[in-house]
């Protein structure tokens, strides 16, 4: 019998979750990426929104809206998720599995390059309490430094995907991809900002507070 992953063992004490296995089942029929956050992850962004209090979260990189749901789920009856997408229908395809979970009126999408909606974040004034990265790799270490000036005290930044699949640990690997996640996982870790750890599970989760 093939013995089971620490993740496998882990998942399989959980219900399954009928409302994102949906989620997951929209995303494959349209043949999107089949990237979203691990169901372990996913609980725990649920967890974290909640014990921080959070009423404004920010997520970069919205996908089918995996994730969304999970920080929206957080989230007090009156709090909002603004969700940064680069695809049109990327997000369309979010909006609707957020809106079939009852949770429509909690986000709002802004579509197309995440750098420039930041900059119109800070321009507008914009603070929040949760932060969860999850887009393109090259760009981490600026999305890092965008959601520290975004921040409120005391905030939680989380970035998904900080092994990618072991690539960062092998000196061999030089692309720009994996260099940018090194950098952002050093800032992680040393940045007298935060308080912080990386979860080596999964594809790696780094979570991060912001210090008050």
């Amino acid at each position: 019998m093939e013995s089971k992953t620490a993740e496998d063992y882990v998942e399989a004490l959980f219900a399954q979750d009928t409302v994102l296995e949906k989620v997951k089942e929209g995303i494959r029929t349209r043949n999107m990426p089949e990237i979203s956050i691990a169901p372990g992850y996913g609980r725990l962004l649920t967890l974290l929104v909640k014990m921080n209090g959070a009423k404004r979260a920010l997520e970069i990189g919205a996908l089918g809206g995996y994730s969304g749901i999970c920080i929206a789920r957080g989230l007090d009856p009156d709090g909002l998720l603004v969700s940064l997408e680069l695809k049109q229908e990327f997000a369309d395809v979010a909006r609707q599995h957020l809106s079939d979970a009852g949770l429509g009126s909690l986000v709002e999408y802004r579509v197309g390059e995440a750098l420039v909606h930041l900059q119109k974040l800070q321009e507008e004034g914009a603070k929040f309490d949760f932060f969860f990265i999850d887009a393109d790799k090259v760009n981490y270490p600026n999305y890092l430094e965008w959601a520290l000036k975004l921040a409120n005290p005391g905030a939680i930044i989380v970035g998904d995907n900080t092994l990618m699949h072991g690539r960062v640990q092998d000196p061999a690997q030089t692309k720009a991809s994996i260099q940018a996640m090194r950098l952002f996982n050093q800032q992680i870790a040393q940045d007298d900002r935060l308080d912080s750890t990386i979860i080596p599970a999964y594809d790696g989760l780094a979570i991060a507070r912001v210090r008050g």
